[in-house]
């Protein structure tokens, strides 16, 4: 892994974002945010697992596929199932010393997450 700032790749809404070996962060302060990183972390074994593109193609195609069914920006990218693993495990800093391949297909049901 490799953590770079990076204020103006980001984009707006956003602190940061893994891509496959990077973690992209918009802010200074984030380097030491154990559960932000953490839940990029999560991003780049999701990703690893699913040799990089295919996650990006997957990613893409999911988002698109919750924004019809949520007609909302920020629920369809809340539910897209990389997220919903990340998010419900970033305080878990011991989640990917045990996480099995594959664990974001328990996350694909949707259940609506709220903002």
């Amino acid at each position: 892994m490799f953590l770079i700032v990076a204020k103006y790749l980001i984009p707006k809404g956003y602190r940061g974002m893994a891509v496959f070996p990077f973690i992209l962060i918009k802010y200074y302060k984030d380097q030491v945010n154990v559960v932000f990183l953490n839940h990029e972390k999560i991003h780049l074994r999701q990703q690893l697992e699913m040799l990089v593109i295919p996650f990006f193609i997957w990613y893409f195609l999911e988002y698109i596929i919750r924004l019809i069914q949520y007609k909302s920006t920020d629920l369809a990218y809340r539910n897209i199932s990389f997220e919903r693993e990340a998010y419900a495990k970033e305080t878990d800093l011991k989640y990917l010393n045990n996480r099995s391949f594959f664990q974001f297909l328990h996350y694909i049901k949707s259940h609506k997450l709220r903002l």
